[in-house]
């Protein structure tokens, strides 16, 4: 889950009385900087004389302005006026927008369950050719899976993300004489020595979000999953051929538990152990830069929260104020395993201008014009990881690009919404207040769809 939430949301959607989402508008004006543009690399899209496509997504904020600059020159060779808007309602509402026909031309869908969802509403248009010539020319057959559905390809991968980073402060490892643990067993010994010391609890942890509150502790769960029962259960839990209560299931939420309902562990620098669901996943990692906690699990893009202004203050590096490393696997000669997420443009209007844009945002050109400008990576195989604004950023993209790595996608994105994104985000909240294991699995199960 990739959601972008911040409480700067200001407009309203423009849709015949349609009021529904609280968005923030970005269009390609603040990417204009008057220079020359070279629109070779454009040509293959067409021109076209006052086209408008609009889009709407979850990508708020900084990374709004980013994803904006990344078609500026896009927009200027071809012609066409894309206009964005953010929310972070966007998971919630946009089926009922499709169901009123009142969608957007592309919505950024960063959930393969969602789109399932939709693509069974009626509502999506199948990717045209030339998108699917990119991707099988520039993505995998597994990311192109997850914008299939029942044989029909209707998106192509966008950005992508891996979860499981443990952020920490490479100063005070140093300082303190920490190692970076290398099996799981050891990251239990650092969390217990750190808090032993005294001085604060080791992890901090933020679980709101907004409608999606929740999603963050679904990560760490998906994370103890694959490096504890492996990829194989892990493929038969995300689709139900096992129960969401089979004991490898109950043994994740119970290894998890260890930290997160644990008072000597959370909430280093916020509070205590139930503040983890009212503290925003945007800010719930920056005590570690004043020294208040020393670990925070979040995904790769959490390096543009390390500077929330877009400054370029806090260093991330392995020398720098932060860095992060894997969370380790359970012995230290298992593969390499991880999971991630993305975001899948998917097209509610069927026009050429809007397949052209679908194109360009599956090239190896968006990919490497977006990565250049920092913050995030894809798993296009055209990506330069050179272009990456960090060392971790770079490592992120040799790890999806890397052929021996164990990639899984983010559970709760593959399940059915009524579990991905409801009863499991609710599961988190309620089992981290206070709610028992088996009680939260139960529940979770009872509540997949019976078809």
């Amino acid at each position: 889950m990739r959601s972008r939430v911040n409480r700067r949301l200001i407009a309203g959607i423009a849709a015949a009385g349609v009021g529904v989402l609280a968005l923030t508008a970005c269009t390609g004006d603040i990417a204009d900087d008057g220079g020359e543009v070279d629109c070779a690399p454009y040509e293959q899209y067409g021109t076209f004389d006052g086209a408008n496509v609009t889009i709407a997504g979850t990508i708020l904020d900084l990374e709004a302005d980013n994803l904006v600059k990344s078609w500026s020159d896009f927009e200027k060779c071809t012609g066409i006026k894309i206009n964005y808007q953010g929310t972070s309602e966007f998971e919630a509402q946009i089926a009922v927008l499709a169901e009123g026909g009142n969608a957007p031309d592309i919505g950024i869908v960063p959930q393969p369950g969602l789109l399932a969802r939709l693509a069974a509403g009626g509502w999506l248009i199948p990717a045209s050719k030339a998108v699917e010539d990119n991707v099988d020319e520039w993505w995998s057959e597994d990311w192109k899976k997850y914008g299939t559905i029942d044989g029909t390809f209707y998106a192509a991968p966008l950005m992508a993300s891996i979860k499981g980073y443990v952020w920490y402060s490479p100063s005070e490892f140093e300082d303190k004489g920490y190692e970076i643990p290398t099996t799981l067993d050891e990251l239990t010994s650092l969390s217990e020595k750190i808090a032993a010391e005294g001085d604060h609890k080791p992890w901090c942890v933020g679980l709101e979000s907004g409608e999606a509150t929740g999603w963050p502790g679904t990560d760490w769960i998906e994370d103890f999953v694959l490096r504890q029962a492996g990829a194989d259960v892990y493929d038969q839990w995300v689709t139900h051929e096992i129960p969401f209560n089979d004991p490898a299931i109950v043994k994740a939420f119970d290894s998890v538990g260890e930290y997160l309902k644990n008072p000597d562990m959370v909430n280093g620098g916020i509070g205590d152990v139930s503040t983890q669901i009212s503290e925003a996943f945007q800010t719930a990692g920056l005590p570690i830069l004043d020294g208040e906690c020393s670990l925070h699990h979040q995904a790769s893009f959490y390096e543009t929260f390390w500077n929330p202004n877009g400054d370029e203050g806090n260093v991330v590096a392995p020398d720098g104020d932060v860095f992060a490393f894997l969370l380790p696997p359970v012995n230290v000669d298992d593969p390499q395993a991880v999971t991630g997420g993305g975001e899948f443009p998917v097209a509610f209007r069927d026009a050429e201008e809007v397949e052209a844009v679908r194109a360009y945002l599956s090239s190896d050109t968006w990919a490497n014009n977006r990565v250049s400008l920092g913050g995030v990576i894809s798993a296009n195989k055209g990506l330069d990881s050179d272009n990456a604004s960090s060392e971790l950023l770079k490592q992120s993209i040799e790890i999806l690009q890397d052929p021996d790595t164990t990639f899984r996608f983010d559970g709760s994105d593959l399940m059915p919404g009524a579990v991905g994104a409801d009863s499991f985000w609710k599961g988190i909240v309620a089992w981290v207040g206070g709610q028992s294991t088996q009680q939260t699995v139960d529940a979770i199960e009872a509540s997949w769809p019976t078809s």
